[in-house]
């Protein structure tokens, strides 16, 4: 059986989505379009946008694809090429198709199928890190001649999990490194500065927490739905759907062979031919009857070798859950350091209560004690007022009553534990 023409090469796609390795788009009409005074519009119901290619080789070219192209290509509705759109901002999500994988992990945005690698081609640094080290590996595995057990498709998630896991892991050390030494100093030091930068970062913390949940959760969905992962062995739907139409195309001919040897109803019949008949009608008996055991097999085997993918997804799982589980640390972390400010804060309180008591009694026992010279103040006719000396025996007396006054509020409140003294 030939080989089918790669519907992505030059020679088969029009000119507006041709593979531009290095250069200027091509518009419709074949030119560049630099010079033009619209060159910035797109015609309307024109969604074209850049993509990068790589194949099993681990060979690279840079496409002009819309989105009916990629569609028809791989076979995907148009609600699954919304999570590749870079403007719009959609959870992480690992999607199996019936032809292709839709990942969207991070920066990093593909179509995964048995035979490519599809890429929004943007200029972020996460997405080239995936294309250059994609292409190294293939390429290292073609030239070594090294055979892996894993099919390509998985070879791609693999590097899409792993790259994923460790720009997550590393944007949580980073925040590590910065909320450490400003939780340390708001410990130490309570003050309007430090308690909105560790605000920032609390917002910085929850905002990577529910991103590292998100992929957390999508592995572990995957690896709790066996069809979900029967539906990523492109590879191997692949080739049995190639030998599925290598045998309808065997029968084909081979009735097509028989009917045209076909002999008139008035020529005699011979034994020989009688005999070869059924005999090629047995073979055909024991070919379906093989064809149908082998299918049984391997769909047996597809689901014994879920396996495989499992264990994929089940190590890039342990990662991601330690990664959020540092995150659940440092926020444990977070709300020891609140706990510990909320009681320093309370402790300044009680503190401010209880010199407020102490001037609360000592304002009233000064009240006692004007009250008394405001008497003596006033212009009355009695003979303890003739007296000059009478006033300072008054005064006296109430400075010392108020001051015993004062010293029972003390012992008071000490009896009452209202502070410790």
């Amino acid at each position: 059986m030939g080989e089918q023409p790669d519907p992505f090469t030059t020679s088969t796609l029009p000119d507006f989505i041709s593979s531009q390795k290095i250069g200027r788009p091509v518009t419709l009409e074949g030119q560049s379009n630099r010079g033009h005074p619209y060159s910035g519009l797109k015609k309307r119901g024109q969604s074209s946008r850049s993509w990068v290619k790589i194949d099993e080789n681990g060979n690279s070219t840079v496409l002009e694809l819309d989105k009916a192209t990629i569609m028809k290509r791989c076979s995907l509705p148009s609600r699954d090429l919304r999570l590749l759109d870079p403007l719009f901002i959609y959870p992480s999500s690992i999607l199996g198709r019936e032809r292709a994988i839709v990942v969207s992990l991070e920066k990093i945005r593909c179509i995964i199928t048995a035979e490519e690698v599809i890429l929004m081609n943007a200029r972020d640094a996460s997405v080239a890190q995936y294309q250059s080290e994609l292409c190294k590996r293939l390429q290292s595995n073609q030239n070594l001649n090294l055979k892996d057990d894993l099919p390509f498709e998985f070879k791609a998630l693999e590097l899409v999990l792993e790259l994923s896991c460790l720009s997550l892991d590393a944007q949580v050390n980073e925040l590590e490194m910065e909320v450490y030494p400003v939780l340390d100093e708001l410990a130490s030091n309570i003050s309007t500065l430090n308690l909105e930068h560790v605000r920032r970062l609390k917002g910085r913390l929850l905002a990577l927490t529910q991103k590292v949940q998100k992929v957390c959760d999508e592995i572990e969905h995957l690896m709790d739905d066996d069809d979900d992962m029967a539906e990523m062995y492109l590879t191997e739907k692949k080739e049995r759907s190639e030998a599925h139409a290598s045998v309808e195309l065997e029968d084909n001919l081979h009735e097509d062979f028989e009917s045209s040897g076909i002999v008139s109803k008035s020529a005699p019949v011979s034994p020989v031919g009688s005999l070869s008949g059924n005999l090629g009608k047995l073979q055909r008996a024991f070919s379906s009857v093989v064809g149908s055991h082998r299918s049984l097999l391997s769909s047996s085997s597809s689901g014994e070798n879920i396996d495989q993918l499992e264990m994929l997804l089940e190590a890039y799982f342990v990662v991601v859950d330690n990664t959020l589980s540092k995150l659940s640390s440092l926020k444990e972390y977070i709300d020891d350091t609140e706990d510990l400010i909320n009681i320093k804060l309370g402790n300044v309180q009680n503190q401010l209560i209880q010199f407020q008591l102490l001037l609360t009694a000592a304002t009233f026992v000064a009240a006692i004690f004007a009250a008394v010279t405001a008497v003596f103040g006033m212009n009355l006719q009695d003979s303890v007022f003739k007296d000059p000396t009478m006033f300072q025996w008054v005064l006296l007396v109430t400075g010392i009553g108020c001051g015993l006054l004062y010293f029972g509020f003390v012992l008071y409140f000490k009896h009452k534990k209202v502070f410790p003294l």
